[in-house]
């Protein structure tokens, strides 16, 4: 009884030891290309304001304006329950949240824009738009009153406008580098993308700042926006935007999809140019597939539907945001742009709504699982590192407590990290 049993094999050791040599390659190369969650805290929004428009009281600003959207329209749960249909259980807590939110950290990421929110400038007054963004971001970060990231849009690689982008991203970074060093939640964007080459161009970029200033190599990432037709589907037939990841060379942090300029591409009229649009979904399921496994984050567009004017159209505008939020989060897509402060408000009750809403649900999976204590439903690991990635994103923005999580998993957020695949204590 005590020994191990003798069982019997057909296979010489040197079979197996001839497959592993033949896929060595493979196995480096998976780990290569699909590294998996970097373990980052993702925002769950990006706020894009014109170069000439940043001021040093741009986040306050924003949050007191949603605040005032909030208070005039959806004043208490009950009201914003009536605007959005949301449950009456979970009203309270995520009208409560939100507020709590606007008033703490009303912006998670801020996108300084130097591209179509811009415009073309005369080179000396984009120069200074530059060097004044550069000096405000500096500040923000020093006092402690930036949003958790920070960076800008600049100009794309086309030709006509490739020597001012990038004249403007080198002053940017200049100025902080003068200022302090570059902060570590900066984030750079490429627009209007449409061959892989542009992106190995911007590694090359990068990389020439890295060693003019002795930075560690690989330090400055970016995102690739999705804006174009040719960023899908290339004319040879392949799947361009697989292609730009890989030319990132592991500097790619996130891809996003670019509502109007990606559906005027492929015709769409302005009036039907939406997130839910089919162009819309068929480009974003191309990105989905694309980055999977490759720790490359996903993010949606934006409605240009403002929430302005009398009450109605302002409840009509905020049930648009928020069906088009959710519609977005179920299908994986935990990130959107917001284009107005009174987007704010409907982007945390989306987003709330959906974590709270899953909340007690996706702890007892998760809890039964590490339990083995069966249940309903039968979750394999896969399942459980989506249950854990759930909570996380939650708890990263501020939609659940770590004390509720533990309460309802007998959990830590280390317990969390480990399920989820992540590295431990990187949640920001």
């Amino acid at each position: 009884m005590g020994q191990q049993e003798t069982v019997a094999t057909s296979l010489a050791d040197t079979v197996r030891e001839g497959i592993g040599a033949a896929l060595a390659q493979v196995d480096a190369d998976l780990a290569r290309r699909y590294p998996g969650d970097p373990g980052t805290r993702q925002p769950v929004h990006t706020v894009y304001v014109p170069g000439d428009a940043f001021a040093a009281d741009t986040l306050r600003s924003w949050g007191d304006q949603a605040l005032a959207a909030l208070d005039a329209h959806a004043p208490d749960a009950g009201a914003l329950a009536a605007v959005l249909g949301l449950p009456d259980a979970l009203a309270g807590e995520v009208h409560d949240r939100v507020r709590a939110k606007l008033v703490r950290e009303p912006i998670e990421d801020l996108r300084i824009d130097f591209e179509d929110g811009y415009g073309p400038r005369p080179d000396a007054e984009e120069d200074a738009a530059a060097a004044r963004a550069a000096a405000l971001v500096a500040a923000a970060y020093e006092n402690s009153t930036a949003a958790p990231y920070m960076g800008i849009r600049m100009k794309c690689m086309e030709a006509a406008v490739r020597d001012r982008g990038i004249r403007t991203l080198d002053i940017f970074l200049t100025g902080l580098m003068a200022a302090g060093g570059l902060p570590d939640g900066l984030v750079l964007t490429l627009p209007k993308v449409t061959y892989a080459e542009q992106v190995t161009a911007m590694v090359r970029l990068l990389e020439a700042f890295e060693r003019a200033h002795g930075l560690e190599s690989g330090r400055i990432g970016f995102e690739i926006q999705i804006e174009t037709t040719q960023s899908i589907l290339g004319a040879d037939g392949r799947a361009t935007v697989a292609r730009m990841i890989e030319a990132a060379e592991g500097r790619a942090t996130s891809l996003h999809y670019g509502t109007f300029d990606y559906s005027a591409s492929c015709g769409v009229s302005a009036a039907h140019q939406s997130l839910d649009h089919p162009v819309a979904d068929h480009a974003k399921a191309v990105m989905q597939v694309a980055a999977a496994g490759t720790g490359v984050r996903l993010s949606d567009g934006s409605t240009n539907v403002l929430p302005v004017g009398p009450a109605d159209r302002v409840h009509a505008a905020w049930r648009l945001h928020h069906g088009l939020v959710s519609r977005s989060l179920a299908r994986a897509y935990y990130q959107g742009w917001d284009m107005h402060p009174a987007h704010l408000p409907t982007r945390y009750a989306a987003v709330y709504a959906f974590y709270r809403g899953g909340l007690e649900q996706a702890a007892a999976r998760l809890a039964a699982y590490v339990a083995k204590a069966g249940g309903d439903v039968m979750d394999e690991p896969a399942t459980a590192k989506a249950l854990s990635g759930y909570l996380l994103r939650g708890l990263d923005c501020g939609a659940v407590d770590t004390a509720e999580v533990a309460r309802l998993t007998g959990l830590t957020r280390a317990d969390l990290d480990t399920l989820a695949g992540r590295p431990a204590a990187t949640g920001g």
